[in-house]
């Protein structure tokens, strides 16, 4: 497995997606997965190279059909455990 790149993403790259990052960051590191975690925008996220988006669900809906590798929606992204769950869900699936 070679770098892995998750691009947090919300509307303008500067808010939520922030607060997103913060929280990827930290689970990665509370379970010693190592990322690049970086925050984009959803004009251009589908451009940036990366290996994964996270992204809210309505969100997600705008970069459907254009984005060429797993988008993982994030329904709140105040929730620890579904920020935990599934990026944990898609660091195992690396693995595999």
């Amino acid at each position: 497995m070679g770098e892995v790149k998750i691009q947090a993403v919300c509307g303008f790259g500067c808010g939520s997606s922030l607060f997103l990052r913060m929280r990827i960051e930290e689970v990665l590191k509370k379970s010693g997965y190592t990322a690049n975690v970086f925050c984009g925008d959803v004009a251009t996220c589908c451009a940036i190279e990366c290996s994964a988006i996270f992204i809210s669900g309505e969100l997600a809906e705008r970069i459907a059909g254009r984005a060429k590798v797993p988008v993982i929606v994030i329904s709140n992204f105040m929730n620890r455990t579904e920020v935990e769950e599934k990026t944990l869900a898609y660091m195992k699936s690396l693995e595999q």
